[in-house]
């Protein structure tokens, strides 16, 4: 049964005014607001329509936006929301059904005021016909500003609630806030007080003020009756709300409007005789079509039969014990809460989170999941993996789920775009604060799928408000950044059960934000799963602090950084002191040997010919994509061009895609088309997420858990026939001047990853290459991490003075990071009663999945993106001719708008250009030299894919220059840039 109306569906018999059901496709009940109002409280306008006459009075939207809102909580809301909300009320969730009615139902009072109303003169005449006088807009001028209709709403209602119910001014404000916020920004107090002393923009002077109060008077007195508020406001007025209250309220009025506001569902004025609001909305719910939340029960299979049950697990798989441990602790935690799982790579820890996830989703009331991982390329490689479990999940009564992948190039994803075609939505999804509205679906593909991408649930803000959600870990950092609607964000995963990957990945700039979002996270009872291989003990610590709002000095988490077991299981729940798991270890694992390697090209030329004599596979791991390249040219003279494959991550993004599938497929686990000897060499883009297994592994120094990352892809399957020189697991160390007093990092290293890190990470590895020590994986992972990240001292005693120097430079550099993340970050959940007014002041304006964006999260090197196009010799344009399943070679028009197809062939083609271009003292000039390629034809709204970006032609053999550089592109290197003048 789908979450939508439907015959004989009947919603959970509360009290809304009348009690709301819905049967035969019609909503009965609670319709009676335009029969409560004099002629004059009916003249009052809200919305109408630029491109017609059409028009919807205030009362009709009130009526409207009120029955979505208790559509929303009956049909939509996940019990987890549901229940916050009626915890802190008299009378539970039925309260809590009538206070999200009531406040829906009067979010826009502050349009029944002179400096709104005057904005349409056919509309402002009708008002003053009815005896509603005001000046003209000419006549209010730039004063209008001051009362955004938000803002006036908020004055109007604490003024009534003051003077009508008894309220004390401070208690009004916690609820009258979400109406000044709900168009996502809650005011600030000076604001306020500043219209307060403005009277004339909220009531017209003289004989007419009175008219004015009156009629706003009996628009709240008639919703205060008609949805169910009017007998309970003098229960509330003694209810402290808290801030994750106020927020989910906002969220959900935020929601209830927006849906209302939409003229394909909701329409305007004048309407067909016998208007019927009831069937009205009935009419409008059954075409939105919104999927309800997941609604799953507590498994009762035993850990074996459920991973069965849940995975497709090869042939004579067995569970791991962290797995089986994983899912015992979350039925066993006392409530919602932190569960925290450091196991080895290749342990599966991604499915021991998602069976967890579902045992806590069905104890919690949680209605989805939602899951952050570090990249672009890490989400996607996770979306089907994500499709695959919901497929295996049992049905339990559940209807179609909404699922999202949330980056910025998801669509240009084959799961998301299918997922998304596959979906029979038909809704035009409107945002009405930022006149954001997609095209229909259209001709798209009908067939009815039980996993939808829902049309109105793809706008930019609504994203995460779907059921399921994978997406970079920005997205989820977002929601502990000062942005526009960034109550949306919060109602998104308030419901949710949210998993944070690679936990071990994010620098301390980012771990601000995610130590705030978890806190929040925490306020609201969000369970939450955080998966590492490599975490620090000390970042375990904050992690389960900030996730149980309390401060450094909270003892009973010592033991929870002291833990030295591995595998490890954190449990983290409100009101409880911590509790460790130590599960068996899989006994899997290998012993690696490590050595110095020189960082000459012709030195790691040499041994490499050396190794590979009899064949075997190497990885070769560079920090820098320069290095990379080096690399890559000296090896292929040497082993032929055939031999040696190079990855990283300045290629456009179908050529990375398709070197991600192809390393797979040659190194993956199945190895059939394994080749006998091969070289890869490869950026960062080999550290994490791709499930390759390598004979020989030669990386440059990293700090240690990134290096153990590297280490993973190291004989990471049981693979027969290895070459004999190669069964031993040997990783060979590089990129250091081994001849110095202390090992000397390249440059390029330092400066991606620091010196402390470098050194921290060369000084616990010292015994392992001084005295042949092997290095046993898992064993040795969790001893060398916290010992690297420790305070304590490491390496020889002649190394000190230059480690004391470099953690010097370390802090100060780490102080001012956490500094910066504090401008824009918002802060902690408040105490209960402190109203959200001025809760995103000083903030960023909107949070979008940009590279502007991402740059607010993520304290990375700013650089620029551009679309790569390929130039004929007559100067005309076309996709790269590579570009395989048919998007090679499309004719991109520059005087008249490209095909839809092409279009998208052509975004499919994004590259990041490096840092250098991005530099203050030449980005302008960059810019300026890309935006030749501007074409005024492509920059409509028929052609979203390349309106607004950055077009970089490119010759195929030939260089482009570009602001003094040199710039070439090919198939096999990615982009190489070198000075215009070298």
């Amino acid at each position: 049964m789908t979450a939508t109306l439907a015959n004989s569906v009947t919603t959970k018999p509360q009290k809304w005014g009348k009690s709301l059901t819905v049967h035969s496709g019609r909503v009965a009940g609670g319709f009676e607001l335009r029969s409560r109002l004099s002629e004059q409280a009916r003249s009052v306008w809200a919305k109408h329509d630029r491109d017609g006459e059409g028009w919807l009075p205030l009362w009709c939207h009130m009526q409207d936006s009120a029955a979505v809102a208790g559509l929303l909580w009956d049909c939509w809301v996940p019990e987890r929301v549901r229940a916050m909300v009626g915890g802190v009320l008299p009378e539970g969730e039925v309260d809590g059904r009538r206070l999200v009615v009531w406040l829906a139902g009067v979010h826009d009072i502050g349009k029944a005021t002179p400096a709104f109303a005057c904005q349409v003169d056919a509309l402002a005449d009708r008002m003053r016909d009815a005896g509603l006088e005001m000046p003209y807009r000419a006549g209010l001028g730039a004063d209008r500003r001051l009362a955004p209709h938000g803002l006036a709403g908020q004055l109007l209602l604490q003024e009534w609630m003051k003077e009508r119910h008894g309220w004390p001014g401070r208690a009004t404000g916690q609820f009258a806030v979400v109406v000044g916020g709900h168009h996502g920004v809650p005011p600030e107090q000076v604001a306020l007080l500043e219209l307060d002393g403005r009277g004339e923009l909220v009531r017209t002077p003289g004989g007419s003020e009175g008219v004015w109060r009156r009629v706003q008077g009996e628009l709240l007195d008639a919703c205060a009756v008609e949805f169910g508020a009017q007998g309970r406001l003098g229960q509330w007025r003694g209810v402290k709300l808290p801030q994750t209250v106020q927020v989910v309220l906002s969220g959900l009025v935020i929601v209830a409007d927006w849906i209302a506001s939409n003229p394909d569902l909701f329409p305007y004025f004048p309407l067909e005789a016998g208007f019927d609001g009831g069937r009205r909305v009935a009419a409008a719910w059954r075409g939105l079509d919104l999927p309800g939340p997941w609604r799953p029960r507590v498994p009762q299979e035993a850990a074996p039969a459920l991973f069965a049950s849940r995975f497709e697990l090869p042939p004579g798989a067995v569970v791991r014990p962290v797995q089986a441990a994983a899912v015992e602790m979350a039925r066993a935690m006392p409530g919602a809460g932190l569960l925290i799982v450091e196991a080895p790579m290749g342990e599966g820890k991604t499915e021991a989170a998602l069976a967890a996830a579902e045992v806590l989703a069905a104890r919690a009331g949680a209605g989805g999941v939602f899951f952050a991982l570090p990249t672009m390329a890490t989400s996607n490689a996770m979306f089907p993996r994500l499709l695959d479990w919901l497929d295996r999940l049992p049905a339990d009564g559940n209807g179609k789920l909404s699922v999202l992948l949330a980056h910025s190039k998801a669509a240009l994803n084959r799961e998301a775009a299918g997922l998304r075609a596959g979906s029979r939505q038909r809704v035009a999804a409107v945002d009405v604060d930022g006149a954001e509205r997609l095209p229909k679906a259209g001709e798209e593909g009908a067939g009815p799928a039980e996993l939808v991408a829902h049309q109105w649930l793809a706008g930019r803000k609504k994203g995460l408000l779907s059921s399921f959600v994978v997406g970079t870990i920005d997205q989820l950092l977002f929601a502990g950044l000062k942005a526009r609607h960034l109550v949306l964000r919060h109602l998104a995963v308030a419901g949710k059960v949210v998993v944070i990957d690679e936990a071990h990945a994010y620098d301390t700039y980012m771990n601000a934000y995610l130590d705030r979002v978890l806190g929040w996270l925490g306020a609201y009872g969000v369970p939450v799963v955080v998966l590492s291989a490599t975490l620090p003990a000390v970042r375990r610590r904050e992690l389960a602090q900030a996730y149980a709002g309390v401060g450094g000095g909270e003892g009973r988490f010592a033991a929870v950084e002291q833990a030295r077991e591995y595998p490890l299981l954190t449990a983290v729940c409100a009101g409880h002191d911590p509790v460790l798991g130590r599960p068996a270890a899989s006994g899997r694992g290998c012993e690696v040997r490590l050595e110095r390697l020189g960082d000459g090209l012709e030195v790691l030329a040499d041994r490499l010919e050396a190794e590979l004599e009899g064949g075997g596979c190497a990885l070769v791991v560079r920090n820098t994509v320069d290095r990379v390249l080096e690399a890559a040219a000296v090896l292929r003279e040497r082993f032929g061009a055939g031999a040696v494959t190079v990855a990283h991550a300045r290629f456009i993004d179908t050529d990375r895609a398709e070197n991600d599938r192809r390393l797979l497929e040659l190194f993956g686990p199945d190895g059939s088309e394994r080749p006998g000897r091969h070289i890869v060499v490869a950026s960062q883009v080999a550290e994490q997420s791709l499930d390759v297994d390598f004979d020989l592994l030669v990386s440059d120094v990293a700090p240690v858990d990134l290096l153990l990352q590297r280490v993973g892809r190291l004989h990471r399957h049981q693979r027969p026939g290895r070459p004999v020189r190669l069964r031993e697991a040997r990783c060979l160390l590089t990129g250091v001047d081994w001849s110095a007093p202390v090992p000397a990092p390249v440059r390029g290293s330092e400066a991606v990853y620091g010196r402390h890190a470098l050194l921290r990470s060369l000084a616990v590895l010292h015994p392992h290459l001084e005295e042949g020590r092997g290095l046993s994986l898992p064993g040795d992972i969790s001893a060398l991490v916290q010992a690297a990240y420790g305070e304590g001292p490491v390496g020889p005693a002649q190394w000190a003075p230059v480690l004391q120097e470099a953690q010097l430079v370390h802090e100060q550099l780490q102080d001012k990071k956490a500094r910066a993340a504090d401008v824009f970050r918002i802060r902690e959940a408040g105490k209960d009663g402190r109203s959200l007014m001025g809760w995103l002041a000083g903030g960023t304006g909107d949070a979008d999945d940009t590279r502007a964006g991402r740059a607010q999260v993520r304290d990375s090197p700013e650089s620029l993106e551009v679309i790569v196009v390929e130039e004929s010799e007559d100067g005309s344009l076309a996709t790269v001719g590579w570009a395989g399943e048919g998007r090679g070679g499309l004719p991109l028009p520059t005087g008249s708008v490209p095909s839809p197809r092409a279009a998208r062939a052509a975004a499919a083609c994004g590259l990041r250009l490096p840092p250098r271009l991005a530099k203050p003292y030449i980005v302008d000039r960059v810019i300026a030299e890309l935006e030749r390629f501007y074409f005024e034809s492509w920059q409509v709204k028929e052609n979203p894919w390349l309106a607004g970006q950055l077009i970089l032609p490119i010759r195929p053999g030939c260089p482009t220059l570009l602001a003094g550089f040199r710039l070439m592109y090919t198939r096999e290197n990615g982009l190489e840039v070198s000075n215009a003048d070298a």
